[in-house]
């Protein structure tokens, strides 16, 4: 039993071979082996096949392009080297008047101011926002805030920057902030369009002040009637004139409005409606020399000293000035600013949103290292966070200076008037010199092919960039 138990035990082939001996796996086949049109043959016929499938999807793209964007190019290239009427060969003069006519040059200038300063600001301010808007817990709102001007078309954003900047304070949102700035710290004159009739005992001095006709005496009141102040335009506490009471050894008198709501009134006569000229000033004057001031009370009597006797009354520059209107933001300096501020406005909520997602995924674990190695958080934006982040920033930088080249729809609505040849940049003069009342496509075409060669090696640069990327 015990030799038949191990002869049976070694009876027993192993479990990986056959009673005979040999393996139970396959064999690899030998190449030899494979049948007539196998593998090879048909993994050939499959890649012409998709070749020729995707050659067909293709098709219609490359149409398109060629259509939309091939032929342009070369058109415009052809039609550069033609004059005015297209049937006469003008060589480079087209090129040549690109850099000699000085509307055109006016052109190149603020398309360069364009390129420099639109795409940095928009992409640091971007940069600033979404750092800052992770500390905050209302980030997100803030964050779509600043978004929401993409949402607005050019033509939109460039009416109401024409609203903002109009040069009225009452209908421009910057000038009215900037006038109500700039009263609250420098006092405005209360009648700048004050003036008097020829009736009137006054009479235009120099520097844009009245003075009296002939001198005044002690204890005669003085009269100083104006009119040309809308009774609107009236101080709120000015009260109903009043003559001045005679006093002795003193100079008194009473500035007033000469003018009657509703008419009715005489002039050099203080009618019972007429009001005070509040807080005027008056000087009087002997030889050229301002001897006494006074100011004109709420009913617009005043007081002056007996050194006053014998003297003039002036009623100096000071109380008639022009009101500060603000500044001209589209007039030849500031226009092309301007303008900028408005495509930062639009343009910093796209950075952010970029910037944001990449700053979204930096290593935590890198920062919280930099912190507890004893830096700052100036130091840790400084050193570690703008280096991790400077594939996206040239991401925005990059897309922003492209589309600045190209910038059209603002300075077109915003600019008005003379005011547009100063904001003028390429594609603006680019329509103008193909479709103005003077067109002409010789000139239009080689504006277009000066853009298509200034937009190339931002492309080029943006390519290389992404086929780096793709290799990492």
């Amino acid at each position: 039993m015990t030799t038949a138990a191990a002869g049976g035990a070694d009876a027993v082939p192993p479990a990986d071979k056959h009673p005979s001996g040999q393996s139970s796996l396959p064999s690899p086949r030998k190449p030899s082996d494979a049948p007539a049109g196998g593998p090879e043959r048909s993994r050939r016929s499959v890649t012409g096949t998709r070749r020729v499938i995707a050659a067909l999807f293709l098709a219609p793209a490359l149409v398109l392009l060629g259509a939309l964007v091939v032929y342009p190019i070369v058109y415009s290239v052809y039609r550069s080297f033609f004059d005015q009427t297209g049937t006469g060969f003008a060589g480079l003069d087209n090129y040549k008047a690109l850099f000699t006519d000085d509307t055109i040059r006016t052109a190149v200038k603020n398309n360069a101011i364009w390129v420099v300063f639109a795409p940095t600001v928009s992409t640091v301010l971007g940069l600033i926002f979404a750092v800052l808007t992770e500390r905050i817990r209302w980030g997100t709102a803030f964050k779509l805030i600043v978004f929401m001007p993409m949402a607005i078309s050019m033509l939109a954003a460039g009416i109401i920057f024409r609203l903002v900047y109009d040069a009225a304070p009452e209908r421009g949102v910057a000038n009215a902030v900037w006038v109500g700035v700039h009263d609250t710290f420098a006092e405005s004159a209360g009648y700048p369009k004050a003036h008097p009739l020829p009736v009137h005992p006054l009479k235009a001095g120099t520097g844009g002040s009245f003075v009296t006709k002939a001198p005044v005496r002690a204890g005669q009141p003085v009269q100083l009637p104006l009119v040309g102040v809308a009774p609107a335009k009236m101080p709120t506490d000015a009260k109903p004139a009043k003559a001045a009471a005679g006093g002795a050894g003193k100079i008194t008198g009473t500035a007033w409005l000469d003018f009657t709501r509703g008419g009715g009134g005489k002039p050099n006569v203080i009618d019972a409606k007429e009001l005070g000229l509040k807080d005027i000033e008056i000087e009087a004057v002997k030889d050229g020399k301002v001897v006494a001031s006074a100011t004109a009370a709420a009913d617009g009597t005043f007081t002056l000293p007996a050194s006053a006797d014998g003297a003039e009354l002036r009623l100096p520059a000071s109380n008639f000035k022009e009101p500060y209107n603000g500044v001209e933001w589209l007039g030849p300096t500031l226009v092309t600013p301007g303008i900028i501020g408005s495509y930062v406005w639009m343009w910093a909520g796209f950075a952010m949103v970029l910037i944001a997602a990449g700053l979204a995924g930096l290593p935590r674990e890198l920062l919280e290292a930099a912190r507890v190695d004893g830096a700052n958080e100036w130091q840790v934006f400084r050193r570690i966070t703008v280096p991790m982040l400077a594939p996206v920033l040239a991401v925005v930088l990059v897309t922003l200076m492209i589309n600045v080249l190209k910038i059209f729809d603002l300075v077109f609505i915003i600019a008005l008037g003379s005011s547009q040849d100063d904001a003028n940049v390429l594609a603006l003069q680019l329509y103008r010199s193909s479709f103005g009342t003077d067109a002409d496509l010789g000139i239009g075409s080689a504006i277009a092919v000066l853009l298509l060669l200034l937009v190339l090696p931002v492309m080029f640069f943006n390519v290389r960039r992404i086929r780096k990327e793709g290799r990492r």
